[in-house]
């Protein structure tokens, strides 16, 4: 087996997929969906100081070889990275991530998607998003209202800025992200991700967020509370000390960190 293979091979074991690699959208959404179960969205790393690399080999490492997390710069570069081996067509674009923004002004453009090809038809996918989003592909074509379990996605043309995901959300459409088709390179994500990394006010830097979907729903962590979402409902709670937080990292998200990785965090 080819060095090449065999990181295929351990990228693979990761996010638990164990179908063929067919080159099919099925494929492509089975991996998208495996990818979001197992590899959690984190910034504990930018909360730590630690500065982050963009560059596949260096991704890989961090959520392959050890198991951790990391936000849309990192996961979707090293999920682009895959497909692209496996034979898929992918573009690399930037978005203006819009949920929870203020209408009084537009987002900055500090979010990582990817345009992917597979059987002839162009999806937008996404493993990079710490809350909900789609966690299968989105097939290409305007105004299609697309079910994905219980929820409902669908694409739109915005006059001023390209494209827009939105939500369904209680009969009304609410919107996530808009990005244009421009392709980007990685040089072109730098300025954005040292932005999230050292500005004051950027909201990577404010307090641990890390969040993961399950098979049940999804946990993630907001500050110093967990919040583990099921069918039965959501339990939350306050780990009392380091210790106790490392081990509910370790058991909700698989991120294994050791003893004194929180100090100085503002919970």
């Amino acid at each position: 087996m080819s060095s090449t293979n065999s990181r295929i091979q351990a990228y693979l074991h990761r996010i638990g997929f164990t179908g063929l690699l067919d080159g099919s959208a099925k494929t492509l959404a089975e991996l998208q969906e495996c990818h979001l179960h197992a590899v959690p969205y984190e910034n504990l790393d930018i909360l730590s100081g630690i500065p982050l690399s963009l560059d596949p080999e260096a991704v890989y490492d961090k959520v392959v070889e050890r198991g951790r997390g990391g936000y849309c710069f990192e996961l979707n570069a090293l999920f682009g990275w895959l497909l692209r081996e496996l034979g898929y067509p992918v573009t690399d674009l930037v978005a203006r991530f819009w949920r929870d923004h203020a209408l009084d002004a537009p987002p900055k453009r500090r979010h990582h998607v990817l345009q992917v090809e597979a059987e002839g038809v162009t999806y937008l996918c996404d493993v990079g998003v710490g809350g909900i989003v789609p966690r299968k592909p989105v097939a290409w074509v305007e105004g299609l209202e697309q079910v994905q379990g219980d929820e409902c996605y669908r694409l739109k043309r915005d006059a001023a800025y390209g494209w827009m995901l939105s939500e369904k959300k209680d009969e009304a459409w609410k919107d996530i992200y808009s990005f244009t088709e421009e392709p980007q390179f990685l040089d072109d994500f730098q300025f954005a991700t040292f932005w999230c990394e050292q500005a004051p006010n950027s909201p990577f830097r404010q307090a641990p967020i890390v969040a993961v979907r399950t098979r049940e729903g999804r946990n993630t962590v907001a500050g110093g509370e967990f919040r583990i979402f099921t069918g039965e409902g959501v339990t939350t709670f306050r780990p009392e000390s380091e210790e106790a937080y490392l081990s509910a990292l370790h058991k909700h998200f698989g991120i294994a960190l050791p003893q004194g990785r929180l100090a100085g965090f503002p919970f």
